[in-house]
């Protein structure tokens, strides 16, 4: 994993834009960004998501080319850029936790889908932006698989909720209206 800051994150997106856009066309798709937790600590690295957060906001990668296809979201990688908040280690849907999203994890999450967007030519949508959660329920319209999501089964719940308390399923309109403000009003 290497630390980048905002700068670094737009061009390595614009570096991988054309081979990522060739990819996500050879399965009939956009580029797409999956929102994940990595269901462990903080300081806790996994290298199957492209982009991790730490629990102070820090944004690594791990690799330089985020047209890897990497192991995030079942049958939904190619063409796919997998972001993971390192948090929620033994979070439960009415408890998230000693780890649960930090303040500074949420503000640079949305943060990094506003460059990823700007740079890569996607609206903030569930089309182009979508939390595991929504993804495992096929909540965009793409049926890559049957439903493994909250709607059925429960297996991926990954930011369905970003706050112990929050509406269920509210997570991904809460992080895309914070990348929607960072995009119109500015990354600082």
């Amino acid at each position: 994993m290497r630390k980048v800051t905002l700068e670094e994150l737009k061009q390595l997106a614009l570096n991988s834009k054309n081979s990522l856009w060739s990819k996500a066309k050879s399965v009939v798709n956009d580029v797409k960004l999956y929102l994940h937790w990595s269901a462990g600590r903080y300081a806790q690295f996994f290298d199957d998501y492209h982009i991790s957060i730490d629990g102070n906001g820090n944004i690594y990668v791990s690799t330089d080319d985020f047209a890897e296809v990497k192991s995030h979201t079942w049958r939904r990688n190619t063409g796919a850029i997998g972001i993971a908040l390192n948090c929620a280690y033994n979070a439960t849907s009415k408890n998230l936790g000693k780890y649960a999203p930090t303040d500074l994890q949420i503000e640079a999450i949305a943060q990094t889908i506003a460059v990823l967007t700007n740079t890569l030519g996607l609206s903030i949508n569930i089309t182009n932006v979508m939390t595991h959660a929504e993804a495992a329920d096929n909540m965009d319209g793409v049926y890559a698989h049957n439903p493994y999501g909250p709607e059925n089964g429960c297996e991926r719940w990954d930011l369905a909720i970003i706050k112990t308390g929050d509406p269920w399923m509210s997570g991904g309109n809460t992080l895309r209206g914070k990348a929607i403000y960072y995009q119109q009003y500015g990354v600082q």
